[in-house]
């Protein structure tokens, strides 16, 4: 049953076909990941990892993006890794592989005589630099144009989506592998490197040459998606696949707690990765918390940075309870979980807390696994669930004295910040309100919005409100970012979020007001896109919130080579660029290590 649970977890954390909800047309391009394909995949091989060929072609229409160079994924990338013997199969195994496989095909052979939504369509999703590459061992010495501040010395990371194998059906940009890029900033001298955080998946699918977990959001919807994870549970049955020792890709979140570096996606547990002292990376391994966590993890797990606790939360979306909540002591014990009761699994990406609270969203983005037998997605925008917010207390034993308050029609994926208010008897709540909810999964053209938003909620009264923080002027999509951490918890007065236009390109990021609105950009140049803005504090004992820097991957469509921007975060001037050595690809969420915290690692 858990290995079930943990199957359909992976197959219900969202979802790529078309959700229960009519869509107004618009002309924007603004639902899904829309770059234009140009991938070319060599033949598929059974006893080999496949060659990734991205292809640059001599002609574009205006709206498209500018063409890449050749870049080759060759076939034996993987020779730098510790290469693990491949179990040899008895015959009667080697006989069910080989059906399976046939059954396989026929499956695959079904699904090409449909087109696929743009959402589940490999040659949108993985095309331009939004592509695979190939692992990056440590290169040293860097070019650097300006100035290096003195400040940052340490690690920056940032994790993302680097599919190992050329999929075979459907696939979302959040299906792909999880690789870690890592740039060092140690003695006056840069270093950068790029890695596969080893999964138990990545490295059974490694070593039998080609993807064979099933993937959550490209595939697993409708009746074909129900004949996967069949497909899947029979390979485990055969003993083909090993799907005990989890299903996850590591591919989202990265935190660095109580001397562990953990890679982090919501299907799994966490995996620990090591920084070694010459700048490159090594998995070590699926991480439990020393045999106390039995349960995923979600990727935002909050660090508070006066108690120096982790926060976290766990959920299932096939038995209850569908949620829990745990917290960990700096030194690492693991508080009993507590379970919350929700009447229907729940879409739960982040959550937020305060100096006292845990702020737990239940939104209306749920799932719904029997809307597979009827052939449509497991992940569903329910419009007549009311959105709301729980509000419990961070030592609480048990979820008794949680208190719900309603705020309707708010779908927040990420939340930046939370604080208490004590005056007015209120818990303000910091997220970006994306509508409509499920359009990073869903393929429609009504045009997205992600709206920074203050929601305020009345611990007196029960009540909520909610008001954009920017003026309808200067309205623009806002995801990925984050306060500066040493304030978690605690009223902040700036937000630093990327600037998600055109969707879901990142052009710069927005230093925001959070009281005023008043809003400060910064682009990363003429066809030039990064993503997520990490602060990094000048001193911690500063008096301005805002004094220290903004690092960023950014890559240049036009010349087709990435860097890394350091942005003075008090006036948003560049103060040094760091060229790297190969592609980086658009990806999800980092984290900064210090010099002297990497010198503590476990």
């Amino acid at each position: 049953m858990a290995s079930t649970a943990v199957a359909a977890t992976l197959g219900s954390s969202s979802s790529s076909s078309s959700l229960n909800r009519p869509c107004r047309k618009s002309n924007v391009n603004s639902c899904s990941l829309r770059t234009p394909s140009i991938l070319h995949f060599r033949k598929q091989s059974a006893t080999c990892t496949p060659s990734i060929t991205i292809s640059n072609p001599t002609t574009r229409q205006p709206e498209q993006s500018t063409p890449s160079p050749a870049v080759v994924v060759p076939q034996k990338q993987q020779q730098q890794q510790k290469q693990q013997p491949q179990k040899q199969w008895n015959f009667l195994q080697r006989k069910a592989a080989m059906a399976l496989d046939a059954v396989e095909a026929a499956l695959v052979s079904h699904e090409r005589q449909h087109s696929l939504p743009k959402t589940a369509d490999p040659k949108v999703q993985i095309s331009g630099n939004f592509a695979p590459v190939p692992e990056q061992p440590v290169v040293h010495n860097l070019p650097v144009t300006g100035e290096i501040p003195d400040s940052i010395q340490g690690v920056y990371l940032r994790n993302g989506a680097n599919p190992l194998h050329e999929p075979i059906a459907g696939h979302h940009f959040f299906d792909g592998d999880g690789m870690v890029h890592a740039v060092q900033f140690k003695k006056g001298s840069v270093s950068y490197s790029s890695r596969f955080t080893e999964t138990n998946r990545l490295v059974q699918e490694r070593n039998l040459g080609r993807p064979l977990f099933p993937k959550a959001i490209g595939e697993l919807h409708g009746h074909s998606g129900i004949a996967r994870l069949l497909l899947f549970y029979a390979r485990g049955a055969c003993g083909i696949v090993d799907p005990s020792h989890g299903t996850g890709v590591a591919n989202a979140g990265l935190v660095y707690f109580d001397g562990h570096l953990l890679a982090m996606s919501e299907d799994d547990l966490p995996y620990h990765v090591r920084v070694l002292p010459s700048g490159d990376l090594k998995t070590v391994g699926r991480y439990d918390f020393d045999g106390q966590l039995k349960t995923t993890m979600i990727a935002h797990p909050k660090v508070d940075p006066v108690s120096g606790e982790l926060f976290a939360l766990s959920y299932d979306v096939v038995q209850k309870p569908y949620l829990k909540y745990f917290r960990v002591s700096p030194d690492g014990k693991k508080s009993p979980d507590v379970e919350i009761s929700l009447d229907q699994p729940t879409m739960m990406h982040d959550f937020a807390i305060t100096e006292r609270f845990v702020v737990v969203p239940d939104q209306q983005v749920v799932f719904k696994l029997p809307e597979m037998i009827r052939g449509g997605s497991p992940v569903i925008y329910d419009k007549n669930k009311m959105a709301r917010f729980g509000i419990l207390d961070k030592n609480a034993a048990d979820a008794s004295n949680m208190r719900w308050i309603e705020t309707p029609d708010c779908f927040c994926f990420h939340l930046w910040n939370a604080w208490e208010e004590p005056e007015t008897d209120e818990v303000v709540v910091i997220g970006s309100c994306m509508t409509p909810p499920d359009s990073i999964f869903n393929e429609c053209d009504e045009s997205l919005k992600s709206v920074l938003s203050e929601i305020r909620l009345n611990l007196k009264t029960g009540k909520s409100t909610r008001r954009p923080i920017m003026s309808e002027a200067d309205q623009v999509n806002l995801e990925a970012g984050m306060v500066n951490r040493n304030l978690l918890g605690r009223k902040t007065q700036f937000a630093y979020l990327a600037l998600a236009e055109p969707w879901p390109k990142v052009s710069g990021f927005a230093k925001v007001d959070l009281s005023t609105g008043e809003v400060h950009k910064h682009t990363y140049g003429d066809q030039k896109f990064g993503g997520e803005p990490l602060f990094l504090p000048r001193d911690p004992n500063s008096e301005r919130e805002d004094d220290g820097h903004i690092v960023a991957f950014v890559h240049d469509e036009k010349e087709w080579k990435s860097e890394l921007q350091i942005v003075n975060a008090m006036n948003l001037k560049l103060e040094a660029t760091v060229k790297i050595p190969s592609r980086v690809p658009y990806g999800f969420h980092g984290t900064f290590i210090g010099a002297k915290d990497l010198e503590r690692q476990a």
